[in-house]
Parts: C-alpha cells; structure tokens; sequence
C-alpha cells in the first residue's frame, strides 16, 4: 500500500462479475497500491479478501455522484481506487468520474478493464455472442422508458443478438414483460434465449431456454439477471447456445 503524497492517481477499477478469479491481474495490483478504495457495499465485500490494509470508503447505490467526487478529491494527493462490478464503462463508473474530473484540477486517471457480466454471462451459455450484438438496459433511472423501447425496436428489427441488463427490479417489474413483446415482433417463438443469474457468484443459475417460453421462469428474474436473446441464426445445442460467426457460408466442417 503507498502511502499518501503531493502527487495522487486515481484507477478507475473493473472488478469482474462477482468471483474474485475473474477480477485481473492488473486490477489486482492497482487495489493493493491505493491508499484508498471507494464502492459500493456490494462490490467491496466482492474484492475483500484483498483489501486488507487500505482505507475504505463505502456508500449505497445510489451515492455514485458524491463517491465520484469523493475519489476525484481524494486522487490528487493519494493513490485510490474507485471501484465498479464488471467492467467500468458497461453501466459503471468511468464516465460520471472523468466527467467529474473535467471541471477539477488536474490530476492522473487511470482505467483498469473487468471480465463484464455480459462476458461471464456468454461463456457459461456456450458461445451466444460470436457475431454483432447489443446490450441495452431496462433501468428507467438515468435513460426514459421511450428511449429504451426505441432502441429495443432498433436492435431487435436489425436482428443483433440482444442482451438485457438490469432487466427487473422491485419497483420495476412490468418493464421486462413490455421488452419481451417489442422483441417478439421481430423474432419467432423458437430463437434461443439464456437467463444467467448471479454470474460466477454464489446462487449462480443457468437456463437455456426459447422466445416462446421465457416468461415461464419471470420469477427467476431480477437485476443480478442478463438475459441473452438469439439472432435469426442463433440455435440451441445441449443446453448451449450458438450464434454462427459465419463460417459456414465459406467453409465446410
């Protein structure tokens, strides 16, 4: 751990999706050089094991304007690290900190990529995200519900393989059921569809399932979910699924 200085940096962490093998070797480094580490409460107790002797600052979701405030301030005189699940600029806090920073002195930033919830999501389905996709969130907090069902619209009728973030919560639980109709109008009942709750984390849970049947298992859902939908290609094998990159229009095997 270094020690506080005239001359501070701020990382902006990736952290990985929840078990702490995914967190990389490079954000490892960074959370043992800072002084101090700001997060939310979730997300440090995912990296505890490591942060043994630094300083921490802990806030509930929710607080990411005064935590990113609170490490812009604290970055120009000390190492710290400001932390996010995933990876920083997939619904994380790299933007609100540099933006932040923009109207600050001058100070060095740092940011550090995770494995993203998206990636951990992918590889437990099989290979669901081989060609061109879009991930789109369904929280209203920062982004209207019009906006979403455009882009809904936009990624479904374009046929990208879709995946959802965020896809419910307590107080946000109609939202989903809507996604699932826009999309509908595109693709037919049979296309692929994975559900992955709590990625590489405890309660980890892995469903392969289809369009036509995915609101079977609405109470699975919440917003430690992604939920993965397949393009007109994509197709289901053993539990898996495969989105073809192309290959088979050039290639026999």
């Amino acid at each position: 751990m270094s020690q506080s200085r005239s001359h501070g940096k701020l990382y902006i962490v990736g952290i990985g999706p929840g078990g702490i093998e995914h967190l990389t070797k490079k954000a490892e480094s960074a959370l043992l050089e800072s002084e101090y580490v700001i997060g939310n409460g979730t997300y440090l107790d995912q990296i505890a094991v490591i942060i043994k002797d630094q300083k921490i600052i802990r806030s509930a979701m929710g607080g990411e304007v005064e935590r990113a405030r609170k490490a812009v301030e604290l970055g120009k005189s000390h190492i710290v690290s400001i932390i996010s699940g995933g990876d920083a600029n997939v619904y994380g806090m790299a933007g609100l900190v540099l933006e932040v920073a923009q109207k600050a002195e001058e100070i060095e930033i740092e940011v550090i990529p995770g494995v993203t919830a998206i990636n951990a999501a992918a590889s437990l389905l099989g290979a669901p995200l081989v060609n061109d996709f879009a991930i789109i969130s369904l929280s209203d907090l920062l982004t209207s519900i019009e906006m979403i069902k455009r882009r809904l619209n936009s990624a479904a009728e374009a046929d990208f393989v879709i995946a959802i973030y965020n896809p419910k919560s307590r107080n946000r639980k109609e939202t989903f059921a809507k996604a699932i109709e826009i999309i509908r109008k595109y693709r037919n009942e049979n296309t692929p569809v994975g559900i992955v709750k709590s990625a590489t984390r405890i309660g980890e849970t892995v469903i392969s399932t289809t369009l036509g049947r995915i609101m079977e298992y609405n109470d699975v859902i919440d917003m430690s979910t992604i939920v993965l939908i397949g393009n007109s290609e994509s197709r289901l094998w053993k539990n898996r699924i495969i989105t073809p990159r192309g290959y088979q229009r050039k290639y026999e095997y």
